[in-house]
């Protein structure tokens, strides 16, 4: 089997369950070094050690992507360990719900800090040494909330918004120089996090076929189907795909709603 990402190593962030632990699996099978970190110590070396990949292609450490000092130090690490790093995969984020005169400015920082500082200060860390070496790939996983809205999220869509817009200016910035920023759009995932939240209501199976019923194909995609998206976007399969967002919801973002 052909290795798509051979000579790859990626930098990826939130990599210890859903969606980021899917992509970690998803790059290591297609033959990338991989260097994960995830601010939950415990459960990043837990999903760690059930990787398989050869000795000097996996490496991880707990970092908390809102900390510039400990990024840096977690990308120096990744270099002695994997290499260089000449792909970063920001995958870290988190949700913050509300409404807007019932959002606290607690919950304003922490949904910035996470959603778009953190990824700034990964791209920060990584974009010296791919510019030094001629290039390389940053991916965001951004979401659908960020080009639409759903009532009573604010303000998380604010600050996946705000991530497109990083992701664009970083690529128009750097398109010369071989580096090379899109961004993923998921929709609806089935991580546990979506099923915690069905099992949230009284009868979460209700809960869960309305979630459904929503999309065209009656169904939601996997974290796997996610992962193999964030390959393609960092693999040279697509060197002309700079500056986009590939969405990945079943076309539920362009269904009208009655």
């Amino acid at each position: 089997m052909t290795e798509r990402l051979s000579g790859k190593r990626i930098f990826l962030t939130g990599a210890a369950q859903g969606i980021g632990l899917a992509i970690a699996e998803a790059c290591l099978a297609e033959g990338a070094g991989l260097f994960m970190i995830d601010r939950d110590g415990e459960l990043l070396d837990k999903a760690a050690s059930g990787l398989l990949a050869p000795r000097g292609r996996l490496g991880y450490c707990r970092a908390d992507i809102t900390d510039a000092s400990a990024v840096a130090s977690a990308v120096a690490r990744a270099g002695e360990e994997i290499g260089p790093v000449n792909a970063l995969i920001n995958n870290a984020g988190m949700n913050v719900f509300s409404t807007p005169l019932d959002a606290s400015e607690e919950e304003w920082n922490r949904n910035f800090d996470v959603n778009v500082k953190g990824a700034w200060n990964c791209s920060k860390a990584v974009l010296p040494g791919m510019l030094a070496s001629g290039g390389g790939a940053i991916l965001n996983v951004a979401s659908t909330h960020a080009f639409t809205i759903i009532p009573h999220t604010f303000p998380y869509p604010v600050a996946k918004h705000a991530l497109l817009g990083l992701t664009r200016s970083l690529a128009l910035e750097y398109a010369g120089r071989g580096v090379r920023v899109n961004a993923l759009a998921p929709g609806y995932v089935a991580t546990q996090k979506v099923i915690d939240y069905w099992n949230s209501f009284d009868d979460p199976e209700a809960a869960r076929a309305k979630t459904l019923a929503l999309h065209p194909g009656g169904r939601i995609a996997t974290p796997e189907e996610i992962a193999m998206a964030a390959v393609f976007l960092v693999s040279d399969e697509c060197p002309f795909i700079n500056a986009a967002c590939l969405v990945a919801d079943g076309g539920l973002s362009v269904l009208h709603h009655p």
